[in-house]
């Protein structure tokens, strides 16, 4: 499988050293790519799991659980096999010595192959993730499967670097002066830590789960794959074209199985905490997070938490593109992104442009009327927003609409196709600099706070202690003034954010791009780890040496 899938490993390789611009898997769904009948073939799939018992077979099931209702508002009623946390991982352990003996090259290709298989299934996966998460389709099938499988090819890659800096063997001989010099033949083996869990989020199953999955299962680690109960068909669907690989390339599936469960059942508590678990992976809110790395003391942890997304506007030579840039960033999947911004930070006497000095609500007025705009007619513009993922996010609104001045009203959209799906436009409040109670916590979901600042230098203080004290994952910054960047530069490097300049453009802040931008920086409160480097990978192996004395060879 290594051979098949060379060429494509030894670019990914290359593209993690230029970090220009690549993708290995096409994310446009249009026939010429995938193949006339890809989506109707898909859309049939994706129907066909619904009101069934999804296929499956692993061991220690008891029994069935259906926990996905649909944001979109249709049935979805899927069955899946309840899991047994100490069957998983005594199936896990069972399956990992081979899998480990296998070495880097034949568990690459392996994994390589896995995402053949799953690309060939992206219109499968779009259906299944814009169902359960209630993003657009185009957004569902990019992030879901083509960008998901670029994030997990790129961890793929890392992991193989690291794996193989290292030689298997060498030849070590010290010179004794007068005596024969001291001879060993040493060994080097790459030992992966243990059983790996990765715990899935309900808004981006594939593409927040996918670096972890691949990065454990390339190092040697099983992995039992832990859904959000709210999103279990896109990472079911992913299990079992992974099992079925490993058994066509005669392991045992077993090194990757699918803990489904009522939530309830705190299967995920109770499996981060099993001796055997050694990596744990979460995507998720900061409390749990939290409880993760303070009790999976017996594993590395990777959290991705809630973080403080912000935007500071200094000046602008282009209102307009800003007001379009930051109104599209509002409203893509209606700010149900962990790098939406959520904080916009405007002098209250306004910002300089070419045109002169615009007032602050003037500002904020152009922001607000491209997000109205945008959402204004409800048939496009639910392509856009998608569908709101679950009522937690719903009471937030609520909440937030009580908490300031509202600039822009959150509005109820009725889709042309779904009639029950749960449409909302985004909510944009304003607050001023001394609402930090407000505006210094994670406010996930369609809403924005536009906050009136005395000035730029106040604007970067804020950025700083807010995202010092709760994280972010994204910071932006709109300044036509070169000192201003460099100081906010400073500023984001002072609290590990990764920060865009003067966006106005069709790149946006709440974006990434594989093998070129990282995810997260892991230095902040919002995150421990990065997608995707050196360190997020390293630490899932370790490299365990044997020596032996060899005799020396005559000439």
């Amino acid at each position: 499988m290594l051979t098949k899938h060379r060429d494509l490993l030894d670019r990914a390789l290359q593209a993690i050293g230029e970090r220009g611009y690549w993708s290995a898997y096409p994310e446009s769904p249009s026939p010429r790519v995938y193949g006339e009948t890809a989506a109707d073939e898909g859309k049939a799939r994706f129907e066909s799991y619904l009101g069934a018992d999804f296929p499956l077979d692993q061991p220690g099931s008891q029994g069935v659980v259906a926990t996905e209702r649909s944001p979109y508002g249709i049935a979805l009623d899927v069955r899946y096999p309840r899991a047994d946390a100490g069957a998983l991982v005594a199936a896990a352990r069972a399956a990992q010595p081979a899998w480990r003996d296998a070495g880097p090259a034949v568990r690459a290709g392996v994994c390589l192959e896995i995402l053949a298989k799953l690309s060939a299934d992206s219109f499968t996966m779009a259906n299944a993730v814009q169902f359960t998460t209630g993003q657009g389709f185009m957004m569902a099938f990019q992030a879901g499967a083509p960008h998901a499988l670029d994030r997990a090819l790129e961890a793929i890659a890392y992991a193989y670097s690291e794996m193989t800096r290292t030689p298997g063997t060498a030849h070590w001989e010290k010179p004794q002066g007068k005596h024969d010099p001291l001879v060993l033949t040493k060994t080097f083996h790459v030992v992966p830590r243990g059983v790996a869990l990765v715990i899935g989020c309900n808004t981006f199953p594939t593409w927040n789960s996918y670096p972890g999955l691949f990065a454990s299962l390339v190092t040697g680690n099983p992995v039992i794959v832990k859904p959000h109960p709210g999103a279990v068909l896109p990472l079911a669907i992913t299990v079992r074209h992974a099992r079925e690989v490993l058994a066509e390339a005669g392991f045992d599936p077993n090194l990757v199985t699918l803990a489904a469960e009522d939530p309830g059942d705190k299967v995920a508590s109770a499996l981060a905490v099993d001796p055997a678990v050694r990596i744990v992976d979460f995507t998720g809110g900061t409390a749990y997070g939290d409880w993760l790395e303070e009790n999976a003391r017996q594993a590395q942890v990777y959290t991705e938490k809630a973080g403080v997304n912000t935007v500071i506007i200094d000046s602008t030579d282009d209102l307009k593109g800003l007001a379009r840039n930051l109104g599209f960033t509002l409203a893509l999947y209606s700010g149900q992104m962990c790098t939406t911004t959520q904080n916009i930070l405007i002098p209250a006497g306004g910002i300089d442009t070419p045109e002169g000095k615009v007032s602050f609500e003037e500002v904020a007025g152009a922001i607000t009327a491209s997000v109205a705009k945008l959402t204004g007619d409800a048939a496009r513009a639910v392509d856009l927003t998608g569908a709101i993922v679950n009522d937690a996010v719903l009471d937030r609104l609520a909440r937030a609409e009580k908490l300031g001045e509202v600039l822009l009203a959150s509005q109820p959209l009725e889709h042309p196709v779904y009639p029950d799906a749960v449409v909302r436009t985004p909510l944009i409040v304003k607050l001023s600099a001394g609402d930090s109670d407000v505006y210094g916590e994670e406010w996930f979901g369609p809403i924005a706070f536009i906050v009136a600042t005395a000035d730029t230098a106040e604007s970067i203080r804020i950025f700083r202690d807010v995202v010092s004290a709760r994280g972010a994952l994204t910071a932006g910054v709109y300044s036509t003034s070169e000192e201003v960047l460099d100081e906010v530069e400073r500023a984001a490097q002072d609290v590990y954010t990764h920060l865009s300049v003067n966006l106005t453009g069709g790149v946006f802040v709440n974006q990434s791009a594989a093998f070129s931008d990282f995810h997260a920086s892991g230095g902040n409160p919002a995150a421990n780890s990065a997608l995707t480097d050196g360190a997020y990978v390293a630490n899932r192996f370790r490299v365990v040496q044997s020596r032996r004395h060899t005799a020396r060879e005559e000439a």
